[in-house]
């Protein structure tokens, strides 16, 4: 949608429902002015420890707008590569249970992702000033960071293409300037706004599977050298060694169905080197004044034994990954002494151990003093947020979670229950509140937080992240879903990353008598990729992306596509030979409704 179209939207939501892209203003989250939840991301400030994950939730410009509403302080960008035609398989995200995928890079062009980014940060800039909203995200929403994100080869990073869309980041004057002229009345005021022109200037590497040592290398000393970026390197699960992954998710978790592929250890960085890379590129960053830093983890590849998604290979993701990227940076904790930003990783002992005073005390350290940051990625959720935090990773990134029933609604009570456990400790900020974690961890005998952290997920709390904890499935019920009139649960809405589900009352229009239920579900068809991810939690029987009215505003993509759908755009309501009844029914629901979200009294969209 364009920049004029989206704040248009926020307007008239604000004003009708006082919801901004459908989320309601109870889950918008503002910073307590006595607890500081933020962080340093590579030097840079950060004014929550979360954020989405590269993924499905960083893609588009609401998308990013949802996740800032919710408390997000840190933006991992969806990873770019220079094949940006991608054909992904539908559907492609299965979180029936725990959490698959079979996508891994963005579904843009290029270009169109560059121009997706600097909406959303002109509308962070807009929203954070825009005064209906300071009694619902504060006088001061705290400074955010966007992090690139690019993959998966040196040739493809290399190529022009890509390298402009790092320098566009880094400079977006030229975007900026274009797109002032979208700035709709409703938004006037912030027409000659001085709007951030550097979107970004530190990047996550991803490597994805099979990708070697050598290249890994390459690729970060790349974007240091040409341009001048902090980097983090995103690393894989695999790194724990096949024999330890299948303990983990199979005997351990007791996942007996999920297929952990060998041959992708194998392919794979190896522990060993993997040590010796990190060392080596933090060095080398560290020596051109710039900062290096790792990502735990990205997904692990299995079999598809499922066959719900096409492809013979899908990607885990959620409580099991979890435990094992926990365990990864247990195990990369030791053999990495005193080089890990996180607590209690700056002894002297060089081990992790706590450091002994003169008088005989055992007492932990500050809260790290490795150069290293951590970020980390791996079923993070509100029940294990504090403990994650605790381990001194910054930031956590969240992506399955925010894929179930609520979405982007998910984010702020896991910030309010994050500033509890910091208030209750008796801290005022995460450094201390960590210091105070680190204490009782060695107190109880645990070598860190990490280590106590994994043996709580491996031990009293496997409840959380064992198969038998995770094998409730969506509720359904036995009525098949029809265009009008559902069970009105709202889950379309909520778990959908894109925002392209909206609801309006029922009219009371003897006009519309197959109009039944309190609401009627519509799609934004343009911003719908297919997911599967609303069929997965529909209760009913078929597919809400399929079923409810598919609404188009471009003729052009309307065209191109089959199925039911309706376009509207200046020449009124079009549709497909055959659905002329229901189009008559779409067009008397939306022009008849004060909630119309195409424009106040039926007006038609620009």
């Amino acid at each position: 949608m364009g920049l004029d179209v989206l704040l248009d939207r926020v307007a008239h939501e604000f004003e009708t429902r006082r919801r901004i892209f459908d989320l309601p203003t109870g889950r918008y989250w503002s910073p307590d002015p006595e607890i500081d939840l933020g962080f340093q991301f590579l030097g840079r400030p950060a004014a929550s420890p979360i954020g989405p994950a590269a993924g499905p939730h960083s893609q588009l410009a609401q998308n990013i707008v949802l996740s800032w509403l919710g408390g997000s302080r840190l933006f991992e960008l969806k990873t770019v590569q220079i094949l940006d035609q991608l054909e992904i398989a539908r559907p492609c995200i299965d979180m029936q249970t725990i959490g698959y995928n079979i996508e891994w890079s963005q579904e843009l062009t290029l270009g169109q992702s560059l121009t997706e980014y600097v909406k959303a940060s002109m509308l962070l800039d807009m929203l954070r000033r825009w005064s209906p909203l300071v009694d619902h995200v504060g006088p001061d929403p705290g400074p955010h960071v966007f992090d690139m994100s690019v993959g998966y080869d040196l040739a493809g990073i290399s190529n022009p293409r890509v390298a402009a869309f790092i320098t566009g980041m880094g400079n977006a004057s030229a975007e900026i300037a274009a797109l002032r002229a979208d700035i709709p009345d409703s938004f006037a005021e912030f027409r000659d706004l001085d709007f951030t022109t550097t979107l970004s200037d530190s990047l996550t590497l991803s490597t994805f599977h099979g990708c070697p040592p050598d290249e890994i290398e390459a690729i970060t000393k790349h974007l240091i050298d040409v341009h001048d970026l902090d980097v983090i390197v995103k690393l894989n699960p695999t790194l724990l060694g096949y024999e330890t992954v299948a303990d983990i998710v199979n005997r351990q978790l007791g996942y007996h169905d999920v297929q952990v592929k060998e041959q992708a250890f194998a392919d794979d960085l190896q522990f060993d080197r993997g040590v010796e890379l990190i060392g080596e590129l933090n060095q080398y960053a560290k020596d051109r004044g710039h900062r290096f830093g790792i990502k735990l983890t990205n997904t692990l590849v299995v079999d598809n034994t499922k066959r719900w998604m096409p492809e013979d290979t899908m990607y885990l993701s959620g409580p099991p990954l979890h435990v094992l990227a926990m365990s990864l940076l247990e195990k990369l904790s030791l053999a990495l002494p005193g080089m890990l930003d996180i607590p209690g990783h700056n002894h002297p002992t060089g081990d992790g151990t706590p450091e002994q005073t003169g008088g005989g005390e055992i007492t932990p350290s500050a809260t790290g003093g490795g150069e290293i940051m951590v970020s980390f990625s791996a079923g993070v959720c509100k029940e294990n947020l504090a403990d994650t935090i605790a381990t001194g990773v910054n930031p956590a990134t969240v992506c399955s979670d925010l894929l179930k029933p609520g979405g982007y609604g998910r984010l702020a009570p896991m910030l309010k229950a994050l500033t509890t456990e910091v208030r209750e400790a008796g801290a005022t900020n995460l450094a201390d509140w960590r210091r105070h974690r680190l204490a009782a961890a060695t107190a109880a005998g645990h070598r860190s937080t990490v280590t106590q952290h994994v043996a709580a997920i491996t031990g009293a709390d496997i409840g959380r992240y064992h198969l038998d904890g995770n094998t409730k499935l969506p509720r359904e019920v036995d009525n098949k879903l029809e265009m009008f009139g559902c069970v009105a649960c709202n889950f379309c809405i909520t778990v959908c990353p894109n925002d392209a589900f909206f609801s309006i009352p029922t009219p009371q229009d003897p006009a519309l008598p197959e109009m039944s239920g309190r609401q009627q579900y519509l799609l934004f068809a343009e911003l719908c990729n297919e997911c599967g991810n609303c069929m997965t939690f529909c209760p009913e029987d078929g597919d809400p992306a399929m079923v409810k009215p598919r609404l188009f505003t471009d003729r052009s993509v309307f065209e191109g596509r089959t199925g039911q759908g309706f376009l509207i755009d200046g020449d009124g309501l079009t549709t497909r030979p055959g659905d002329e009844q229901a189009a008559a029914a779409v067009e008397r629901l939306l022009g008849t409704t004060a909630g119309n979200p195409l424009g106040h009294g039926g007006e038609r969209p620009r």
